[in-house]
């Protein structure tokens, strides 16, 4: 039944559908691409600061010299919280459908979102790591 759309016998309201339709699969698409690059991005900044102890090999990624293994996850994790709050209104307004074509829209949201997604968690999990250290709430 949810797929179930009344046309209120109105034909023409089947292209707002479509536009919806159109408007929900680019917001998904969008949406995830940030989440994908974003995850990536969160193991960069995790992945050395927690295992460099073990594997001091990895100490050559640790290119954000967190202060501790544990402010490096819980400032991953605080900034996590912070995005999905951040990305609420996007997934539920969605995004802007333009009349472009569809190689032309892949391109914009890949270099939107996945460039953002790749960028934006290096900056603020550094800076929730030092006000983390120094507050003094991680050792």
């Amino acid at each position: 039944a949810g797929n179930m759309v009344d046309l209120d016998s109105n034909p023409t309201k089947l292209l707002e559908v479509v536009t919806v339709g159109k408007q929900m699969l680019m917001t998904r698409g969008a949406l995830t691409t940030f989440s994908i690059a974003n995850d990536v991005s969160k193991y960069f900044a995790i992945i050395p600061a927690a295992f460099v102890g073990t594997y001091p090999q990895l100490g050559a990624l640790n290119i954000m010299h967190l202060h501790s293994p544990t402010s490096a996850v819980l400032s991953a994790v605080i900034f996590n919280a912070l995005i999905i709050v951040a990305l609420i209104p996007i997934a539920l307004r969605g995004l802007a459908v333009r009349a472009a074509s569809a190689a032309v829209t892949l391109r914009r949201n890949i270099l939107v979102f996945g460039a953002g997604g790749l960028i934006l968690p290096f900056p603020f999990i550094k800076l929730i790591d030092v006000i983390l250290s120094g507050l003094g709430l991680v050792s």
